[in-house]
């Protein structure tokens, strides 16, 4: 189920260099223990875990945390994610401790692993593994792809896309490193992985580990002709988790899916599967002038494809409506607390009807904090 390359493309010599001069911020570590130690009144010995943090950062450079505080720093890096409109649960995150694993080998095994245990039946968990992190004598290891499940792209000689163009370039990463696929619509991409030093790992999931839905429409019985189908967990996997000053650049976590998530961006999009058009066009919508609205039509009608299926399959998914008023809740306990809750309005508002949904009607805190899930640099 895993294939090693050699002779590939070594991790770049500069940004090894980059990482290997890093050391840990020793502000931002002691900004961390303390809103550790803040929220967690019994940890106690908060003094002296700062001198330990300060003795090992001025030794080697960084520190390690406690398994406390890596579970903490990562449920608050969700707390803190502005994107998300779903962090009601934030405090419910299972955190796998993987930080022994380095190598690629251990990574893809891990990933599989994560996959299995967040999917469980078809009860999506919240759930964050956290791999080795960067520190002065090494890089850690990182995931190449942007979610753990993607769909291939391929490329015709046309200029024409079959599967999902956003992941086109990725596709062509993966057939250079010896990967074939099906030339399928829905072809699962193995994960690429870069250890810390060394040559990229193709892992290609096991089908047990990624579980999909077929959709079907509850009304519509040619819906299911259209072929459609989407994974069930949205796993990201290409941002770093920080965590008072250490990065944790391999850290793979998902939530579950919204329904829009899916049925108005990854379906509905131009850029994406663009399936507007041939819902509309089976429903005998007039797509001859905007006025008849026929995009809104067909969007309502993907998207509760999308709902059903899903619940018709006894997979988690959450709907735009339910969740705009438990992210109104959880910004209510958060203010409750004397916490900020960042939000950017672009992201929280949902693509399908955002106007009639009550996180439309008010203007959001922009801050950026920390511990937080972030892009590398």
């Amino acid at each position: 189920m895993r294939t090693w390359i050699t002779n590939l493309r070594p991790f770049d010599a500069l940004a090894v260099q980059a990482v290997l001069e890093r050391t840990t911020d020793l502000r931002e570590a002691e900004r961390f223990i303390r809103l550790f130690h803040d929220e967690n009144p019994k940890a106690g010995g908060m003094n002296a875990r700062l001198r330990d943090v300060a003795r090992d950062v001025a030794r080697h450079g960084t520190y390690t945390h406690t398994y406390e505080e890596l579970e903490f720093g990562a449920r608050v890096a969700w707390r803190n994610s502005n994107r998300c409109i779903g962090r009601l649960y934030w405090r419910s995150l299972k955190v796998r401790d993987r930080r022994q694993v380095t190598t690629a080998e251990g990574v893809a095994l891990e990933c599989v692993a994560h996959l299995r245990e967040a999917t469980g039946n078809g009860k999506i968990r919240p759930t964050v593994t956290v791999l080795a992190p960067d520190t002065p004598a090494r890089p850690g290891p990182r995931i190449l792809n942007d979610q753990l499940v993607r769909y291939a792209g391929y490329r015709n000689r046309d200029g024409s896309i079959v599967g999902d163009p956003r992941n086109v370039e990725l596709t062509e990463m993966a057939k250079a490193l010896g990967w074939s696929g099906r030339f399928g619509r829905f072809d699962v991409l193995p994960v690429i992985i870069q250890p810390s030093m060394g040559d990229p790992l193709l892992c290609n999931l096991p089908g047990d580990a990624v579980l999909e839905v077929p959709l079907v429409h509850p009304e519509y019985p040619w819906f299911e002709e259209l072929g459609l189908r989407w994974h069930a967990v949205p796993a990201i996997s290409d941002m770093c988790l920080e965590i008072g000053g250490i990065c944790y650049p391999c850290a793979p976590f998902n939530g579950w899916y919204m329904g829009t998530e899916i049925g108005a961006r990854n379906l509905a999009d131009t850029g994406r599967y663009d399936q507007l058009e041939v819902v509309a066009d089976r429903l005998g919508l007039d797509t001859s002038t905007e006025r008849t609205l026929w995009r809104d039509h067909a969007l309502v009608e993907l998207n509760v494809a999308v709902l059903y299926s899903f619940e018709r399959a006894g997979v988690t998914m959450t709907d735009h409506h339910t969740e705009s008023r438990r992210f109104l809740t959880h910004l209510a306990r958060e203010e409750q607390a004397g916490r900020v809750c960042p939000a950017d309005w672009s992201w929280i508002v949902p693509p399908l009807s955002g106007s009639v949904t009550p996180v439309f009607h008010r203007y959001y805190d922009t801050s950026v904090l920390t511990p937080a899930f972030v892009h590398h640099r």
